[in-house]
């Protein structure tokens, strides 16, 4: 298996593992994301190119997320500086088994340290327990449930 790259700032390869990602789960009867809002387009309208990290073997995406410096939807009470927030994570089915995942929680969790931000934050659908465990077992303290935009999230969050 050839080395893992990590780059930044490539929205149009994060876009592609996601869409990718969103069409495994639909298949599998467990929608996450509808394809329509993961084109380059649409995610830079909420997330900056700069946020992107994306997950390379060879020439290949094989996972992506996206690291924002804040998030007044999901996390309003929070002043500046007070977290790191993670978006948008996903692993290209062609790759799932491979450790991607926590080794993208580690690189956001280093980020956030170097940023020197005490906090990792992010959400997901309380209604994905697989995709909670992931966090929880990565040491996500869960802080919380909230309704937003319709959708029922819980709020984690990893002390760094």
């Amino acid at each position: 298996m050839s080395e893992l790259i990590l780059t930044s700032g490539n929205d149009s390869s994060a876009s592609a593992v996601l869409i990718a990602a969103a069409l495994y789960l639909k298949s599998r009867g467990e929608p996450l994301w509808p394809e329509s809002s993961l084109t380059p387009e649409r995610l830079a309208r909420h997330y900056p190119q700069g946020g992107w990290r994306v997950a390379w073997r060879g020439d290949v995406a094989v996972a992506c997320m996206c690291l924002l410096d804040t998030d007044p939807l999901f996390w309003p009470e929070d002043s500046a500086g007070e977290a790191l927030y993670l978006h948008k994570l996903a692993v290209h089915p062609d790759a799932r088994g491979q450790g991607l995942s926590a080794l993208l929680l580690h690189e956001a969790a280093r980020e956030a340290a170097q940023r020197g931000r005490p906090w990792l934050r992010l959400d997901t659908a309380t209604a994905r327990p697989k995709v909670r465990a992931i966090y929880e077992d990565f040491g996500f303290q869960s802080a919380g449930q909230r309704t937003v935009k319709g959708f029922g999230v819980t709020l984690y969050q990893f002390p760094i």
